[in-house]
């Protein structure tokens, strides 16, 4: 972690939904999610919101051996977004415990606030965390 890592840092991610992203496309081994509307998967507002945390802090870690990785998330999802709208994901860090960073997020596709609440994230040595899923792999039964 640099010095500068710091509550108060704020970032706005700007990013126009594709077909591939839609409910559909979630689980496409899913028979049940196929049929649904072709609208922002849950699942895939979730990973534009950790995108954004990502982004923000990225410059104030020594990436890439320390990276963060997502442990909470407590979000609404307000409303539909269709493909071709652009969604701004804004975040800001408000909290810093040790290694658990927590942040304000929300999200809005230009017409409607769709996404809104907290996210935590914890920073991670790469080189280790890799190694105790490798000794996971071995574990398994």
């Amino acid at each position: 972690m640099k010095d500068t890592l710091q509550t108060g840092i704020s970032y706005k991610h700007k990013f126009v939904i594709p077909e591939s992203k839609t409910v559909p496309a979630l689980y496409p081994e899913a028979e049940e999610f196929a049929v649904m509307p072709e609208v922002l998967a849950t699942g895939f507002m979730v990973g534009l919101l950790e995108w954004a945390c990502i982004k923000a802090i990225n410059p104030h870690l020594d990436w890439p051996q320390e990276q963060t990785l997502g442990t909470h998330i407590d979000v609404s999802h307000e409303a539909a977004t269709p493909p071709g709208l652009e969604v701004t994901v804004s975040v800001e860090l408000v909290a810093i415990d040790g290694r658990r960073l927590v942040f304000a997020v929300e999200a809005h596709d230009g017409v409607d606030l769709i996404s809104r609440g907290r996210h935590e994230r914890y920073i991670v040595n790469k080189a280790k965390f890799d190694a105790k899923v490798g000794e996971k792999m071995l574990r398994r039964a």
